[in-house]
């Protein structure tokens, strides 16, 4: 069984059969763009842009195919292996979900604000939106080496910010991840150098609610 990552769907399979009649063994794909690799210049440039997905995220991918041969997750998807696995098919396969989302979150013409039952659960969660944007900046700012901070469901439908350390998703806590920002140096030093900070700020000026909303209202 062969499994095709989109941005906005995280996961979408599709059957392969071999000329001998069997089904061909699984991978996973790198998942396309929705926009050009120019096209949220100047908060994230081409040059960005190519290196996190068409190298990082591909080489996540690759590694992943490698690593689940002969293993139990060998036929799983890709949020099984994200919540069971540990050590390096972990670390992969959070990888690909984390990018997978992250890059499906944007838009060079974003809705730029939340709207409707998110907006409410944010304000019910936070107390206003920009509140909530005051505590993920902190929280994306002050995250120490390498991560991710997400927007997360929490069982109850109350929203939650988490930090996550390298791969880490909210997944592994049984959350469910609405939106997340990529702390790892290589998603904003061409573009920023070591101003974090900066690269926080336009990561607002991207970030389409539309997407995010869409995985909320997501059963």
């Amino acid at each position: 069984m062969k499994k095709n990552f989109t941005p906005m769907l995280v996961t979408m399979s599709i059957f392969a059969i071999n000329g001998a009649g069997e089904a061909a063994a699984k991978t996973f794909e790198l998942p396309r763009l929705p926009y050009a690799a120019n096209a949220l210049e100047p908060y994230i440039g081409r040059q960005t842009m190519e290196l996190h997905h068409g190298k990082h995220l591909q080489a996540y991918v690759n590694n992943l195919n490698t690593l689940i041969v002969g293993s139990e997750f060998a036929d799983a998807d890709l949020e099984t292996i994200v919540k069971k696995s540990e050590g390096a098919i972990f670390n992969n396969a959070g990888q690909v979900l984390n990018h997978t989302l992250y890059f499906g979150q944007f838009s060079p013409t974003p809705q730029q604000r939340p709207s409707g039952k998110l907006a409410a659960a944010i304000n019910g969660s936070f107390g206003s939106y920009d509140a909530f944007v005051e505590q993920f900046n902190k929280a994306a700012a002050s995250l120490f080496g390498s991560g991710w901070v997400w927007l997360a469901q929490n069982a109850d439908g109350s929203l939650a910010i988490t930090q996550e350390a390298n791969a880490g998703n909210p997944l592994r806590w049984g959350q469910k991840p609405l939106m997340g920002c990529d702390v790892w140096e290589h998603a904003y030093y061409l573009d920023y150098q070591n101003r974090r900070a900066e690269y926080i700020s336009g990561f607002w000026k991207i970030l389409d609610w539309r997407a995010v909303e869409k995985l909320f209202e997501q059963p």
